[in-house]
């Protein structure tokens, strides 16, 4: 069964490490801000302008005026900082980020990332996405491994308006864990109940298979 939002969430919080500065971008790549993994510590920006983002709130820790890119409420954990976004690209365009998680309408096979533009349709338009893919150390992409009418969306080529090139190192679909090196996608994982055939038919691009594939471990 494919996973959930929530679950591909959990599983990209497992790339984390202590002591990593991480641009979590707007839509699936939020909700990692609930699930750092016990032990370490990282330091979440947003790219309005706000350092040291915390989990959603409660009802009762809620504050309309502490938001993150996506316009959502957040908390600010212990020694978070604000400043204005102008400083927060700073940040971004300066390579102090060690990871950003992003969304993206399609990946292809050489790490390419179209994430912003679909002609003829109305997007929000590429925020901060340009400057994050050229600027962080290391990206991880999260998105569903097919549209909702089944096509692939990890593709040989991207075919819409890309973002960044060659960038993309990581992939955590509904599906399966990716790495993206040597024009290909590497297979790491597969969800639980997942098969490695599945996979195979729903990437268009290059898959390398090598041995048993494991299934994601959700700690």
């Amino acid at each position: 069964m494919a996973l959930s939002r929530e679950q591909v969430a959990m599983r990209v919080a497992q790339e984390l490490q202590d002591g990593y500065y991480v641009n979590l971008g707007i839509g699936i790549p939020t909700l990692v801000a609930n699930y750092v993994p016990a032990g370490i510590e990282v330091m979440l920006q947003s790219e309005n302008g706000l350092l040291g983002m915390g989990p959603y709130p409660t009802e009762a820790e809620l504050d309309a005026d502490m938001i993150n890119a996506g316009k959502e409420t957040v908390t600010a954990i212990k020694g978070a900082a604000i400043f204005s976004s102008a400083e927060s690209f700073a940040m971004i365009r300066g390579g102090h980020v060690d990871l950003t998680v992003l969304g993206a309408f399609e990946v292809d096979q050489n790490g390419n990332i179209a994430s912003w533009m679909i002609p003829g349709k109305l997007v929000k338009g590429m925020g901060g996405a340009m400057d994050l893919v050229a600027g962080a150390q290391n990206i991880v992409v999260t998105m569903t491994h097919a549209d909702k009418y089944g096509n692939s969306k990890l593709l040989s080529d991207c075919t819409l308006p890309l973002t960044g090139v060659g960038c993309v190192k990581k992939i955590v679909t509904d599906l399966a864990v990716l790495e993206v090196r040597e024009g290909a996608f590497h297979l790491l994982e597969r969800a639980p109940g997942i098969s490695v055939e599945e996979i195979q038919q729903k990437t268009a691009g290059k898959l390398v298979i090598t041995g048993d594939i494991p299934e994601m471990v959700f700690n």
